[in-house]
């Protein structure tokens, strides 16, 4: 591979005469194996101190956060570099010459404003890692499925309208990031890469996902599918049994399927500003639920049986229709935060004096007159805010939680 800036990996040609910063060269055994200058407002590579020993056994080189626009083709001659950061700067093109840096395994160069990307890389066949978030770039090449041994892929926060069939046939990938992007498919050869443990898809254009989705039963860490233009999510999600976090917010959504209970793992779920009218009765099933996100729909009620949810400590209801609690709210024990805001409750069950490790109850703007006795046994409860209803008098329980410093807003 040759360029017009291509250097001789046998001689790099030297730096630029001014020092670099201070400590940022990294010796091991007597040799210099790293070079660490992030945030040191470098327009342009320094020198490199003769003090230091000879560079072409640097096996890390970063450079992020600085304001460099070109590399200069001494790296070409780095035959053992190993990691490569330049995230953060303004780097409009990467030379056609970092094809020959044949060990490269992490190539980072988040924020920068690429356009393209050189043909160059896809000579390196054993980069596990390319992360190319925010950039300016339009199209990926072809060339990215002969990547075969990466493992973290991120194109996000770019202005790609589609992606290469090539890109489904990384089948090690465990992690993927296509969000902020302006996606108006996902197509089913999605399901081939079941190696993924995250898949990030949020921030497109996109109507509807596949039903290969359900084929992903690898991941373990994080779906985000949220702020496109979907109207439904496929049935097949509640076979991804190992997820933990799923991110459905910012669509169109009228209802949530039945088979979301399926998802034994799951440990966060934020399905806020949709068109829900109810949520699965099956979401109880989620045992080991901590969060529940579901502010800004249509709720007028929960699931009869969302007591269940023994492990969940955050409740998120805010500017929804609801009109009454379940009893078995009460049964929610490890509960520390309840969100009711702007709802249209007009009583709360004295079940809410289970919740003894609430601290934070927010019921402003309801249509509520009274309150339980109840609510003045919560041990841990530490701010309640009232505001915005029309009680009949101040309630006793007002006075009671008062009385041992807790924050009542009225």
């Amino acid at each position: 591979m040759s360029g017009p800036h291509q250097a001789s990996p046998a001689s790099p040609n030297p730096l630029p005469p001014n020092p670099l910063p201070p400590n940022s060269v990294v010796v091991e055994g007597g040799r210099p194996v790293a070079l660490v200058a992030r945030s040191a407002g470098l327009t342009a590579l320094p020198a490199w101190p003769a003090s230091a020993g000879e560079p072409r056994q640097l096996r890390r080189v970063d450079l992020a956060w600085n304001e460099l626009t070109s590399l200069p083709p001494w790296l070409a001659g780095l035959p053992e570099l190993a990691e490569l950061w330049l995230d953060g700067n303004r780097l409009r093109a990467l030379p056609e010459w970092i094809g020959t840096l044949r060990a490269l395994r992490a190539l980072h160069v988040d924020g920068n404003a690429l356009t393209r990307l050189p043909d160059g890389l896809g000579e390196l066949t054993g980069l596990r890692t390319l992360f190319c978030y925010g950039n300016q770039l339009t199209a990926v090449p072809d060339w990215v499925g002969r990547l075969r041994a990466l493992e973290h892929l991120a194109l996000g926060g770019n202005q790609l309208t589609s992606v290469p069939a090539a890109l489904w046939e990384l089948t090690g990938l465990r992690s993927l990031n296509l969000a902020e992007n302006g996606l108006r498919e996902l197509p089913e050869a999605v399901g081939r890469l079941t190696g993924l443990r995250m898949l990030d898809v949020g921030h497109n254009a996109l109507t509807e996902v596949p039903s290969a989705l359900g084929e992903l039963t690898g991941l373990t860490d994080y779906l985000y599918l949220s702020d496109n233009r979907l109207t439904s999510v496929p049935a097949v999600l509640g076979r991804l049994t190992r997820l933990a976090y799923l991110n459905v917010t910012d669509n169109r959504l009228t209802e949530l399927p039945e088979s979301l209970g399926g998802m034994a793992a799951l440990r966060e779920l934020r399905v806020y500003d949709n068109r829900l009218t109810r949520l699965p009765d099956s979401l109880a099933r989620l045992g080991e639920l901590r969060e529940l996100h579901a502010m800004n729909n249509a709720l007028t009620g929960l699931p009869p049986a969302v007591g269940e949810l023994r492990q969940l400590t955050e409740l998120h209801l805010r500017g929804n229709r609801i009109t009454r609690l379940p009893d078995s709210v009460g049964g929610l024990s490890r509960l520390a935060v309840l969100d009711l805001r702007d709802n249209a409750l007009e009583c709360l069950p004295d079940s809410i004096g289970g919740l003894t490790e609430l601290r934070h109850l927010d019921l402003r703007a309801n249509r509520l007159r009274a309150l339980p006795d109840a609510l003045a046994e919560l041990p841990r409860l530490a701010k309640l805010d009232l505001r915005w209803n029309k009680f009949d008098g101040l309630p006793a329980a007002v006075t009671r939680l008062r009385s041992r410093g807790c924050v009542v807003l009225l």
